[in-house]
């Protein structure tokens, strides 16, 4: 164990439960704690820090919230490894983001369903399929390629848990109640952009998406993924464009 007598802070305009966080987070650093190393006692870090117990343990509460301290028994306090995306988690709330946020995550999410094309062809398996395919035939879509949030969500969901990769399936929870909010907020605004699609022949379904992937067309999924996801992509351009010249929907 590191030596904890040179955490004292300094004078700053930043908080006092600010300065804390970050000698802490310093501290495991320079020591090169590992997930599992013991941390010293909230009574001795007091001290070293020069701060009331109250403002460690703010500071504390911070760290557990984003999955880096534990307490455990007969051990204290260990270091963990952070839960990366939970406490993004924990806090968003699509109610109280500004629409340059919505449409900057809904763009991210759109792009992120590209990007993991490849990444679900490489690690696809029959069951995969079977699985897929059970979603696709209870799914409920309503008209214009617009689906019960429920359907969705599964139907996404499967996509990102057959690339393996947590982060991504994390994300796809995150991103969904975003997604479901910005629908039902604009949901006047999509119904003219989907007739506009479906007149163009440019809308995908899910069990269109997943005849590609059962019959392994990697390239027929990417562009049927462009496709399936035209109308949010129309929607988050068109209002990025009335949004640098000022105008806004009222969220």
């Amino acid at each position: 164990m590191g030596q904890i007598d040179t955490l004292k802070i300094d004078n700053h305009s930043v908080t006092l439960v600010d300065q804390v966080e970050e000698k802490l987070l310093n501290y495991f650093r320079s020591n090169k704690l590992k997930p599992g190393d013991a941390i010293p006692r909230e009574q001795d870090l007091a001290v070293a820090l020069g701060v009331a117990r109250s403002v460690l343990r703010e500071a504390l509460s911070r760290l557990r919230m984003l999955g880096m301290v534990e307490s455990r028994t007969r051990r204290g306090m260990v270091l963990r490894e952070p839960h990366l995306l939970g406490g993004l988690q924990r806090v968003l709330d699509p109610e109280i983001l500004g629409e340059e946020t919505l449409f900057n995550l809904l763009g991210f999410r759109v792009a992120l369903e590209l990007g993991i094309c490849d990444s679900i062809f490489d690690n696809l398996t029959d069951r995969h399929v079977m699985e897929l395919e059970a979603i696709v035939k209870k799914g409920v879509m309503y008209e214009n390629n617009m689906y019960m949030p429920v359907s969705e969500h599964q139907f996404h969901s499967k996509l990102y848990e057959i690339t393996g990769n947590q982060m991504i399936m994390q994300f796809q929870e995150i991103i969904y109640p975003v997604s479901v909010f910005v629908r039902n907020k604009f949901k006047d605004f999509f119904e003219p952009i989907n007739k506009e699609l479906k007149k163009q022949g440019r809308l995908v379904s899910h069990h269109e998406l997943f005849m590609f992937v059962k019959n392994r067309d990697r390239d027929g999924f990417r562009v049927g993924t462009i496709k399936h996801f035209g109308m949010y992509s129309q929607f988050v351009s068109s209002n990025k464009l009335h949004h640098s010249s000022g105008i806004t929907y009222g969220l």
